[in-house]
């Protein structure tokens, strides 16, 4: 199939299966932190028994904080892990204006390093448990992390013949054991913030279409700075928006493409649904929250006008 291009308005260029060009990626430095360094002394101690590591935040300067790495973790892996930027921007989470420490209420005293999944030559997840205590109670408040960073996810509009239709994913999803219906997404896979280029490449992979980097909207822009998607997880996901218009055979052609990466196992069709219908079609929360803010944003006058 050879490469079709469209301007009515916005430029889309579909791309055969399986056969994705490379993106020029572009920095997006409105809200994210960046990663900082400790400014302190960290010492790295393994022993025959077990493999330890002691960082001073500046912000508790009198308490070092203990590492320990958990039975059957390699001192490869532990190192890996204290040298992530999943750990490091933990613990930056930890210090800012909003951050668990940040009032000299709380006390981060040990960290235990749980599990580290790879990504080829980065950690993908990483799995730890911290003991942070309230100093007036002496009480610990819970602390499991699953670290896995920030991670992009675009809304895709297309309109074509009368109708707006959306663009998802159909994915095996085996934490949930079920074939999940969703917005393209990724997560990034540097330290550097590329939250535009990775929503570009993720469509590409994903959906098989190439998307305009300047033609793409942050929805997630017009939220309070000091939020995020916190819980068990430290995921936050920028949500994007982008609008275009086709014609009918480009939907056709959509709809049940067999695209991703196959050689990492991602197994992904294409599925189109008239925009009227999403908010029922699926309960992905990347779907109902990007929803949310189109709507709200469109209501409220935020989007730019269209030409």
């Amino acid at each position: 199939m050879s490469l079709l291009f469209y301007t009515l308005p916005k430029r889309i260029n579909l791309l055969p299966s399986h056969n994705f060009l490379q993106t020029t990626r572009s920095r997006r430095t409105a809200t994210q932190a960046t990663i900082r360094p400790l400014c302190s002394k960290m010492s790295f101690e393994p022993s025959p028994s077990s493999l330890t590591h002691s960082i001073t935040l500046p912000i508790q300067l009198s308490q070092p904080v203990h590492v320990l790495a958990a039975p059957g973790l390699t001192e490869t892996e532990f190192r890996n892990a204290i040298e992530s930027s999943l750990f490091k921007q933990w613990l930056h989470n930890l210090q800012t204006e909003t951050g668990i420490l940040a009032n000299g209420d709380m006390l981060l005293k040990q960290v235990l390093i749980q599990g580290v999944d790879m990504f080829g030559k980065r950690i993908g997840f990483l799995k730890f448990k911290a003991d942070i205590f309230d100093k007036e109670t002496g009480a610990k408040v819970p602390g499991i992390v699953f670290a896995r960073g920030p991670a992009v996810a675009v809304l895709i509009l297309l309109d074509s013949g009368g109708e707006t239709y959306a663009i998802l994913t159909e994915q095996v999803r085996v934490p949930t054991g079920r074939v999940i219906l969703e917005l393209p997404a990724g997560m990034l896979d540097d330290d550097k913030g590329d939250f535009v280029g990775t929503a570009v490449r993720e469509v590409e992979e994903e959906i098989g279409i190439h998307l305009n980097l300047e033609d793409m909207i942050d929805l997630t822009a017009f939220l309070d700075p000091s939020t995020g998607c916190r819980g068990g997880c430290d995921e936050e996901i920028s949500l994007f928006l982008y609008k275009g218009s086709v014609d009918k055979e480009i939907i056709r052609q959509l709809q049940g493409k067999e695209t991703g990466l196959r050689e990492h196992g991602e197994l992904i069709k294409v599925r189109v649904v008239p925009y009227r219908e999403l908010w029922r079609k699926t309960a992905d929360v990347k779907v109902l929250t990007a929803i949310g803010l189109y709507e709200m944003a469109s209501r409220e006058g935020l989007l730019p006008s269209e030409t």
